[in-house]
């Protein structure tokens, strides 16, 4: 089972060529620790919210722009070796001395993927998503998503991942718990669904919401949607391990 590292950033709108390319600088040292697939996705349409929203979930200011991004790791062990390896490696050092944002608000965490539906096709564009569900409620969730991923995948979604909060730290500035409140006894869950185009799903979305399969018992939901965050994005990089940038939509194959 994969393992996946969880991001979200406020960039400065006009750092977006400098952020891509300071990204693609490091996606080397990622596939020399081990990551299988790195995506890095540029804000495209993120709302507010009323109670929680992206925006919010990184302290993002006025002039800057919502990245959300992951790596993929073969499993949990990998991604840990990974991580002592980036701590000592004075290569990362240097990438961290030059990010062109502010590193202060960005959040990250580890998930162990729960849901991974795959349809056909290359990716596009990205739904994004973040929330918090009752630990009593993760197999509840589990079977709502599953049901949920098979209807996306009717109307086009190239892939479908739900990632159950593993190892999230606590910040001091942003966290993904402050992101979506979660509340003792609540975990996060960082989820994305890939697209072949925007068009694609601009076009499945309001398919989806007038598909009476999509519309559960509000009383039964397993989470509290009012605080769940959700925005679309574009990649401006996609890369597998050696396959950078990358053909074919889905996971990456193992290395």
């Amino acid at each position: 089972m994969t393992y996946v590292e969880g991001f979200v950033a406020a960039v400065p709108s006009g750092n977006k060529e400098a952020y891509r390319k300071h990204a693609e600088e490091a996606a080397p040292l990622f596939k020399e620790f081990g990551a299988v697939r790195m995506v890095e996705a540029w804000g495209d349409d993120v709302p507010d919210g009323k109670v929680t929203d992206f925006k919010g979930a990184v302290k993002a200011e006025e002039g800057e722009t919502v990245v959300f991004s992951w790596l993929e790791y073969p499993d949990k062990s990998v991604r840990d070796a990974a991580q002592q390896k980036m701590m000592s490696d004075p290569r990362m050092e240097e990438i961290g001395a030059t990010m062109p944002f502010d590193g202060k608000r960005m959040i990250f965490g580890g998930f162990a993927p729960i849901v991974d539906e795959t349809g056909s096709g290359e990716m596009g564009y990205a739904d994004g998503y973040l929330l918090a569900v009752p630990d009593d409620n993760k197999q509840a969730y589990r079977e709502l998503a599953e049901k949920a991923a098979d209807i996306f995948k009717e109307y086009g979604a190239v892939r479908i991942v739900e990632a159950w909060g593993d190892d999230v730290p606590d910040g001091k500035v942003t966290d993904f718990k402050g992101a979506v409140k979660a509340k003792e006894g609540e975990t996060v869950v960082f989820s994305w669904v890939e697209w072949p185009s925007k068009q694609v799903r601009d076009e499945a979305w309001p398919k989806i919401m007038q598909d009476e399969r999509m519309k559960p018992d509000q009383d039964k939901m397993p989470f509290d949607g009012q605080r769940m965050i959700y925005g679309g994005f574009s990649p401006i990089v996609d890369g597998c391990a050696g396959r950078w940038p990358r053909a074919g939509g889905g996971p990456c194959p193992p290395p």
